[in-house]
């Protein structure tokens, strides 16, 4: 078939020019993710009217998003500049060393290989062709296929030929189809594998690249209810901005975000049905990424409204949400903490603008409900400083997450070295490393160590001149050379 020969070829390709993009020297890897920056910032417009037809996001927030993308690959530049990301170890030989005598020891981190990665139907340019894992595989050093998504064929297609003006050959690679994907994961030139998706495709994946002959890494970023705790005090200190802020954060794209709140967590007779179900029925519908996604949030609605337990707060029925067959309105949903311990399965993403608000009646409800959620990317606490100190601890440490939120809300993603989006399963396939951040440069290196090997056969990060002036350890302490 012509996606899988197409997935072969590029495979092929990046093999091909793995060995000379690995050996590209610092300075100038830095550069070409500059210079690909700078092509994203130039041909802003033009990648925005192609996401805008093809996505039905506004342009205003491609526009933001294309601003991102250009950001991450100015950030992954500053970050192979510095050097640090090598995490180069020198340990001198010691002869008196206990147990035994210490050879001469000298670690760093290399490129993986060829990565394939999955554009997100949700972020046409921020998480497609050259978003965070594209920008983070190419700074570490390796080459990168890229699964186009079928969202935005038309985009990837044009952000590939803006990359291709820029990058050696062999450097970036776009192929599109279904069964590209699958084919990507099974080849042998494939060392790891970047995706953004559903838990369910992304789940069957990860299984193939683990029943590979070689098995090799993948790192998922899939589902998250992202809760979000109320207390008491927070609810009598500003129960009604709370309100207004969490239908913003909800709805916001429509609530296709991986970081959109899914569950909030109330005070049993918090009295804001009201205003949440006028604020939520105010927000003008609007159609969501592609049919396969109204289809799936279609049915995960259907399910969490079919329970006798559950309330629909929201008043607009289905028919209002119009123009077009896959437009849709919020919907919000009410249940009691002690229902949702009989029927965790309500604890289940609903990818769309849809919440479920769980009402418990003490903090011994909630916490004894809170378990129950599935590991995700965020959990979040709005609460009163002093007074909710010890709950916050509770509840920040009963739901594992990869970041933790202090009154404030989960959608919105800072691009810094710091982020992690991330989070134990089914938020993602692996907590260690996440898909923002400078640490997902990590994903697509491995360490390497030299014995007693002579200067001029090291890298040149590992030699006793150091060279490139990197930050090393040396016998256990840091070394920050002058440039």
């Amino acid at each position: 078939m012509p996606a899988i020969r197409a997935a072969r070829d590029a495979a092929e390709r990046a093999a091909a020019a793995a060995d000379l993009i690995a050996a590209l020297p610092l300075q100038q890897r830095a550069g070409l993710l500059r210079s690909l920056a700078d092509s994203v910032k130039l041909h802003t417009q033009k990648l925005v009217s192609a996401g805008s037809n093809e996505t039905g996001l506004t342009h205003a927030r491609l526009e933001t998003e294309a601003r991102r993308t250009e950001v991450q690959l100015r950030m992954f530049a500053d970050i192979v500049e510095s050097g640090a990301f090598l995490d180069v170890m020198v340990d001198l030989p010691d002869p008196e060393a206990i147990p035994a005598a210490r050879p001469d020891l000298r670690r760093m981190l290399v490129p993986i290989g060829p990565v394939a990665v999955f554009s997100a139907s949700n972020f046409p340019l921020a998480f497609s062709v050259l978003g965070g894992d594209t920008a983070s595989a190419l700074a570490a050093g390796c080459p990168v296929v890229v699964k186009a998504h079928e969202g935005h064929p038309r985009l990837s297609a044009l952000t590939a030929e803006l990359a291709s003006a820029v990058l050696p050959a062999g450097a970036l690679s776009v192929v599109h189809g279904r069964e590209a994907g699958p084919e990507l994961v099974r080849d042998s030139r494939i060392r790891a594998v970047g995706f953004t998706g559903s838990t369910r495709g992304g789940r069957a994946l990860f299984d193939m690249a683990c029943a590979r002959p070689d098995p090799i890494p993948f790192y998922g970023e899939l589902g998250s209810l992202n809760p979000v705790i109320v207390t008491a005090a927070a609810l009598v200190e500003r129960g009604e901005s709370l309100a207004h802020d969490f239908i913003a954060s909800l709805t916001f794209s429509q609530g296709q975000l991986c970081t959109k709140p899914g569950v909030l967590f109330l005070p049993a007779g918090h009295g804001l049905e009201t205003q949440l179900a006028e604020e939520a029925d105010a927000v003008p519908p609007a159609p969501m990424l592609g049919q396969w996604i109204h289809e799936g949030y279609t049915a995960a609605l259907t399910a969490l409204t079919s329970h006798p337990d559950v309330r629909v707060l929201t008043g607009r029925s289905a028919a209002a949400a119009t123009p077009g067959h896959d437009a849709v309105i919020p919907t919000l949903l009410s249940v009691s903490a002690k229902a949702v311990r009989s029927a965790p399965e309500l604890l289940h993403e609903c990818f769309g603008p849809a919440a479920l608000i769980v009402e418990y009646e003490s903090q011994e409800d909630l916490l004894a409900t809170l378990p129950l959620v599935p590991a995700s990317l965020t959990t979040t606490v709005h609460g009163r400083e002093g007074t909710d100190d010890e709950l916050a601890r509770l509840v920040l440490t009963a739901v594992p997450a990869g970041r933790l939120l202090w009154n404030g809300w989960p959608t919105g993603v800072a691009v810094t070295q710091a982020m992690h989006h991330g989070g134990p399963w089914p938020a993602t396939t692996s907590p260690l490393h996440t898909s923002v951040g400078g640490t997902a440069i990590a994903r697509w290196l491995r360490p390497v160590v030299y014995q007693n090997m002579p200067d001029a056969l090291l890298p040149p990060p590992l030699r006793s001149d150091n060279p490139l002036r990197v930050p090393r350890r040396l016998n256990g302490v840091v070394e920050q050379p002058a440039v």
